[in-house]
C-alpha cells in the first residue's frame, strides 16, 4: 500500500508568529476604535486646564435663533471658544459677551423633528414695548449677521487681555478677539449653542409651542 502523503509539518516558532501575527491585527483594530476617543478626552482636558469652555453646561445637540430689531450694548467682547456637548464632543463657537445690552422685540425659536409627529417649534416672544435687559450676557453662536456700529473698537487684541466685556470674558492666550466701549446692532440674526447671563429681564414674555416649522428667521 502506498504511503499516505504528508503534510508540511509547521514549528513551534511558525505557529508562534501566526498567532502573533492575529493578535496584532486585533490589536491594531482596538487602537483605532480608542484613539478618537482619547483625543476627544486629551482635547477636553486641555480646554478646561486653560478655561477655553465657553458655556458652564452642556450644551444640547439643537442649535437655536435668535433675532432682534435692535440691540444696544455696552461693554462689548468677542472671541473664539469651545463649548461641549453631554457626548463630549467639543463644538467650535464665537462668544459674543455684553456687560450691559437691550434688546428690542427678542425672538427665539427652536424646532425639534419628532417621530410620526413631525416638526415642532418652541417660540419665544419678549421687548416689544419694553426692551429686554441682561447683564453679563454671554451667548455662544456659529452666526450673527446685523448691521453694527461700535465705539472705540480694539480688533486683533489677544483674547486672554479682553477688559472692555463682563469680567469673565476673556479667551485664551495668542487667540484673535476684537472689544468695544459700546455696540449697537440693527436687524440683529443669530445661530447659537448656549446664551448665559446674569440677570435676563423679559417684558411681555410670550412662549408658544405649535406644529410645523416655525423659526425667528
Amino acid at each position: 500500500m502506498a504511503d499516505s502523503p504528508k503534510l508540511p509539518e509547521s514549528s513551534g516558532e511558525e505557529s508562534g508568529e501566526r498567532a502573533v501575527g492575529a493578535g496584532r491585527v486585533r490589536w491594531r483594530r482596538f487602537a483605532v476604535l480608542t484613539v478618537p476617543a482619547i483625543a476627544v478626552t486629551a482635547g477636553l482636558g486641555i480646554a478646561l486646564a486653560q478655561g477655553a469652555l465657553a458655556a458652564s453646561f452642556a450644551v444640547s445637540g439643537q442649535q437655536f435663533k435668535v433675532s432682534a430689531k435692535s440691540l444696544e450694548g455696552e461693554g462689548f467682547a468677542q472671541y473664539g471658544s469651545v463649548d461641549v456637548n453631554a457626548r463630549e464632543e467639543l463644538i467650535p463657537v464665537a462668544v459674543t459677551a455684553i456687560r450691559e445690552a437691550k434688546l428690542n422685540s427678542l425672538c427665539q425659536s427652536v424646532v425639534t423633528s419628532l417621530p410620526i409627529i413631525g416638526d415642532i417649534s418652541l417660540n419665544l416672544t419678549a421687548g416689544q414695548k419694553t426692551p429686554v435687559e441682561a447683564s453679563n450676557l454671554f451667548v455662544d453662536a456659529t452666526q450673527l449677521s446685523g448691521d453694527a456700529v461700535f465705539t472705540n473698537i480694539e480688533i486683533g487684541r489677544d483674547a486672554s487681555t479682553l477688559d472692555k466685556g463682563p469680567a469673565d470674558a476673556v479667551g485664551m492666550q495668542d487667540l484673535f478677539a476684537q472689544q468695544a466701549d459700546t455696540v449697537s446692532i440693527t436687524d440683529l440674526h443669530q445661530t447659537a449653542w448656549a446664551t448665559n447671563a446674569g440677570t435676563f429681564k423679559l417684558s411681555g414674555l410670550n412662549m408658544n409651542i405649535s406644529k410645523g416649522k416655525k423659526e425667528c428667521f
